[in-house]
Parts: C-alpha cells; sequence; structure tokens
C-alpha cells in the first residue's frame, strides 16, 4: 500500500520501515547457523571495510568484498566476478559489522538472481560474541 503526501507523490520510505520489508524476505541466520551453512558449503561474505577488518579480524575462509564492490563481484553472469560465485543458486551469507546494512546488501544479491542470498544476524560482532573463530 502506498501512502502519498499533499501533493500526491508518494511518501518517501524510511530506512527503518525499508529494513524491516527487507528483512520479511530474508530467511536470515544467527552465528552458530552460519558457521554450519559455511562447512556445508554456503559462502560467507564479509562486506566491512577495511579499517573494521583491521581492527576486530576476519572469519576464516570468508570472501572479503567491499559494500561497494558486491555485486559486481557475485553476479555469477557478471565480467568482474569472483571465482565463487558459480551459480544463482550459491548460498551466500553477507555479514556486515552488526547486521544492518547485511539485509540491504542480501536483498540486493537476491534482486541479481541469488535466490538463497541472506544475512547474518547481529554480523561480524554476534560471530563474535559466539566465540567462533577469527583471524588477525
Amino acid at each position: 500500500m502506498s501512502i502519498h503526501d499533499d501533493s500526491g507523490h508518494e511518501s518517501p520510505t524510511g530506512i527503518d520501515e525499508l529494513l524491516e520489508e527487507v528483512r520479511a524476505d530474508l530467511d536470515r541466520v544467527g552465528a552458530g547457523k552460519a558457521a554450519e551453512e559455511a562447512a556445508a558449503g554456503a559462502l560467507l561474505v564479509d562486506i566491512r571495510y577495511a579499517a573494521l577488518r583491521d581492527r576486530d579480524g576476519l572469519i576464516p575462509g570468508a570472501l572479503v568484498v567491499e559494500r561497494n564492490e558486491l555485486e559486481w563481484r557475485l553476479d555469477p553472469q557478471g565480467s568482474h566476478r569472483a571465482p565463487e560465485a558459480v551459480s544463482h543458486d550459491l548460498r551466500v551469507v553477507v555479514i556486515c559489522n552488526e547486521g544492518y546494512a547485511s539485509s540491504l546488501a542480501a536483498e540486493s544479491l537476491r534482486r541479481l538472481g541469488l535466490h538463497r542470498a541472506t544475512d547474518l544476524i547481529g554480523g561480524f560482532q554476534a560471530w563474535k560474541a559466539a566465540g567462533l573463530p577469527v583471524e588477525r
């Protein structure tokens, strides 16, 4: 349902509403489940910026892709795809720092046809808090 302002234009969606809408379509996973899925072949994709990776470390085996390159690197049909971007059926778990930007990123990947893309609830910080492996 669209809401229109006094001029007849559709009212803009705020980020909180957008995030809620996006998450309604994602089967988001917790840290333990993300680790299980990675062990079973899912691709963990770390989109945190370099300063956060330098500060907090990396998840072993995760593909590091800056957020501004994500779609280019994960599109299986793209000319700049990462070697890991083998299929639209690939299970991708996007990881940001706290689990906000990753939801929007996962939705963007779904729009490219990566229909199994999702994100990690709580992001890297939840992974670390769960005591899962981190390398410096």
